[in-house]
């Protein structure tokens, strides 16, 4: 977008120059609010109705403007219609074809100008909102916003949902397929749609649309999942850093570390209260034993984050290594009959969490082009891993002893980890690729550091005099102090955060919000795989291999959640309405698994258990779809990264419910349940209230 923004022609600047937002005139409107509020000439009553009269009237002006273009637009397509329809009848009609196709990428070109006029006053429209809300502290985009979206007359639906525009990109792409794929019988695409090969054009609209509508297909709600936060202000000479930096192998062994660090973290979940019996300990002591995976992990993340910021290859080899040594002191616990060695085990294992390596290299080592798709790849892995871990256990129903070590269902997990780790060191070593450093140069244009970060695109492309004031302040006015006390410069924006503390101050209410929703959702699910196998065992007698093959489906409901969720739900309602939803179905699925009264059956178990997994997953995808779009830009690079607080955040979640179990068990295996559902209730009906207090500003 802002490459071709930057290819408009100097007269089309002129010419639409008059119905861009004006944003100078309302920055300065704003300052001189400040000045009247503060000598008390005016009210906030006045302020905030002026201001939106204002903003209505600039809505309007944009509005008007775009639909005169949609129809100007759709009177061309009419004509080439026609000369389409006349072409259909001639026997030799090639050269026309040819004509016609040009005249429609034309149209098309001008539909990219158009999108790129609707995206640039959106940016402008949310930058004006944001400053009014940090000048005087209101919650005014909320109210603007809520007033405005759903008004069956609303105009500024009409900027951010760009109404009409789908018709004018089918009728483009349609008839650009007919003459380019079928010139001989002009088969529909409607028809044979696999037989279509979109113009280039096409595409470059199509990523318009999405970006200007932020759109949410499979591919890209799978990649949010991820939480790999997109960093968009790279500019061209850092997207060339990043072209050298990729390498296929690097990135699958990174895909592959994800996958083995997940099997790995699930593959003991069946048998972990066997085990704990066979050295002498209290079945429930499972709850330590798969936690103190996660207490490490605590820890592991953040050493491995900024090793990452110097390396790639190097942690990998170290996480690979550790966890080497984890599994096998994992499965000599047995034969040395020591409860500590299992845990010690455990805790090398979590000290070998490279998964924030394996965000890192997505984010700072894969093409724009490719990062989602690579992010979607990181969210799958997991989800394999997820599934096969368990569903490995119940494989190793076996028990003999070569020498003095013994390999049952109890210690075989360990074994196979340890061995498909050194496999894994063996296939890093030779195969993967460190990237260059890069190198850290002021690359941005000195005008850029007149503006914020999220003006560069604008600043870029036919907007600059419009959105942006990169004149020299007068002093008189009072504009230069605003200015300069509310502007970051680029640098600033992009400079990273040095640590936990100054992360935490980038967030805001609705953040926090999601993070204590995400390390809700976390805790349900820890709660629930990890006392599995010893509830099932208590309440009805299952087998290691029942619980593992329970487990597995489990795990295996990842994908199509997520595919049904990202390529339907999220299209037909907003994220924050399926967030809510999908934290009272969390909190009917938790309630539905309490043991009151009646006899604990198995369709209880399972259909509770089923709903409070799939709800979790629903809202884990959405929950983190949200958070990847409002989080600051300055959480996207460095040791402190988003990333990292939202793997904190889960992984504590983790660690409390595992303790929970651990410490539930003094109880008797008896209360064991609803010990532990307690506490997922509490936190549940805690972020349902929370969601519902900042639910209108999760947009």
């Amino acid at each position: 977008m802002v490459a071709f923004g930057k290819k408009l022609k100097e007269s089309q600047i002129q010419e639409w120059q008059g119905y861009y937002i004006n944003y100078k005139l309302l920055k300065k409107k704003v300052n001189r609010y400040a000045q009247q509020l503060e000598i008390g000439a005016q009210d906030h009553h006045y302020v905030l109705k002026d201001f939106s009269r204002m903003l209505d009237s600039q809505i309007e002006k944009i509005v008007l403007f775009l639909l005169e273009q949609q129809g100007q637009l759709a009177n061309r397509l009419c004509d080439l219609r026609q000369q389409h329809d006349v072409i259909l009848q001639l026997s030799n009609g090639g050269s026309k074809i040819c004509e016609l196709q040009e005249a429609y990428r034309g149209v098309g070109h001008d539909l990219l100008r158009l999108l790129f006029f609707v995206e640039m006053n959106a940016i402008g429209l949310r930058k004006i909102l944001k400053k009014f809300d940090k000048r005087f502290g209101y919650r005014f985009t909320n109210y603007y916003v809520k007033t405005r979206a759903n008004h069956p007359y609303s105009q500024l639906r009409q900027v951010f949902r760009h109404v009409g525009i789908g018709a004018v990109v089918g009728a483009i792409s349609r008839n650009l397929a007919d003459l380019q794929d079928h010139q001989g019988n002009y088969v529909s695409i409607y028809d044979q749609p696999a037989l279509s090969h979109p113009d280039p054009i096409v595409h470059s609209i199509k990523a318009a649309v999405n970006k200007l509508s932020n759109s949410t297909n499979f591919l890209e709600f799978l990649g949010k999942h991820a939480f790999i936060m997109q960093d968009d202000l790279r500019s061209s000479s850092e997207d060339d850093v990043v072209e050298q930096r990729y390498h296929f192998m690097s990135l699958l062994l990174n895909l592959v570390n994800t996958f083995l660090y997940m099997v790995n973290t699930y593959i003991i979940v069946p048998t972990a209260d066997d085990y704990s019996l066979s050295l002498g300990a209290a079945a429930t002591v499972c709850g330590v034993v798969i936690g103190s995976m996660a207490v490490a992990q605590v820890f592991s993340s953040v050493y491995f984050s900024a090793w990452s910021n110097r390396s790639y290859l190097r942690p990998l080899v170290f996480s690979s290594i550790v966890l080497l040594i984890g599994n096998t002191l994992y499965a000599l616990a047995y034969d040395l009959n020591s409860i500590v060695v299992l845990l010690v085990g455990r805790l090398f294992c979590g000290l070998g969490s490279a998964r924030a390596v394996n965000r890192r290299y997505i984010s700072d080592c894969v093409p724009h082009k490719l990062r989602m798709r690579a992010s979607a790849g990181f969210v799958s892995a997991s989800a394999l891993g997820m599934a096969c871990g368990p569903a490995l256990a119940c494989l190793f129903q076996t028990d003999f002893k070569i020498y003095k070590l013994t390999f049952n269902q109890e210690t075989l997990p360990g074994w196979i980890m340890a061995i498909s780790w050194l496999i894994y060191l063996l296939w890093l070593s030779i195969s993967f690729r460190e990237p260059p450093q890069e190198i850290k140069q002021d690359i941005i244009p000195q005008e850029v550091r007149a503006g914020t970060v999220v003006n560069y695109a604008v600043e870029n492309g036919i907007t600059q005099p419009l959105l942006l004031n990169t004149e020299p302040k007068q002093g008189e006015n009072g504009d230069q102090e605003y200015d300069d006390g509310e502007e970051e410069s680029c640098e600033k924006t992009r400079k990273p955060v040095t640590s936990i503390l100054s992360a935490y101050r980038l967030l805001t209410p609705s953040v926090k919000v999601q993070l204590l929703v995400y390390f809700m959702l976390k805790y349900a699910m820890e709660i629930l795989l990890a006392e599995a196998s010893v509830i099932t065992a208590y309440y009805f007698i299952w087998s290691t291999n029942s619980v593992a093959i329970f487990l597995a489906c489990l795990g295996l409901t990842v994908l199509p959640v997520n595919i049904i969720v990202g390529t339907y739900i999220s299209n037909m309602f907003e994220e924050r309405q399926v967030l809510l939803a999908s934290e009272i179905m969390v909190l009917i699925g938790i309630l539905l698994s309490f043991h009151i009264g009646i006899p604990y059956s198995v369709p209880q178990y399972v259909g509770s258990a089923l709903i409070t997994f799939v709800s979790a997953e629903v809202l884990e995808g959405v929950n983190l779809s949200l958070l990847s779009r409002v989080m600051s830009s300055r959480l996207s690079r460095g040791t402190y990264n988003g990333g990292l607080l939202s793997t904190e955040a889960g992984t504590l979640a983790r660690v409390i419910a595992d303790g929970t179990i651990t410490l539930s068990g003094y109880f008797g295996v008896a209360k064991l349940l609803n010990a532990t559902l307690v506490p997922s209730l509490f936190i549940c009906i805690s972020s349902i209230i929370a969601t519902c207090f900042t639910y209108n500003s999760l947009y």
